[in-house]
């Protein structure tokens, strides 16, 4: 496809291709679209986060974390964005730095059983 495409018609046009280009996991072809999107728009979170997405299933973990701090630098308790960059830093192998972060999202989400390895933490009766 031309670089015509990925830049046609209004922000709001390129926003819904990208999230249908997402939901049908054409993750390169959203994240095309959404690279111009986020450029335009730098402070918006939504557009970043979905970049930020699109990279982590393509594998591009570099660049999902990128993405991923800039959400944060943006809406500091954002947890999806706090959850994806544990996930993220995870899958680098970086787990105690990953910890810290999933322990904060599990937090702004409410889950206050959450342990780092994703298990449930136990209660005080050991149950």
């Amino acid at each position: 496809m031309s670089d015509t495409y990925y830049e046609f018609g209004t922000a709001a046009d390129r926003w819904d291709r990208a999230q249908m280009f997402f939901e049908a996991k054409e993750y390169m072809s959203a994240a095309r679209i959404l690279e111009g999107l986020v450029e335009e728009v730098p402070e918006q979170v939504s557009p970043r986060l979905l970049l930020a997405r699109t990279y982590y299933h393509s594998a591009r973990l570099g660049k999902a974390e990128t993405e991923l701090r800039a959400v944060l630098e943006r809406d500091p308790v954002e947890h999806y964005a706090r959850l994806m960059l544990g996930r993220t830093l995870e899958r680098q192998g970086r787990s105690a730095e990953a910890a810290g972060h999933l322990r904060m999202a599990a937090a702004f989400s409410g889950d206050f059983d959450f342990a780092p390895d994703g298990a449930a933490a136990q209660g005080s009766s050991g149950t």
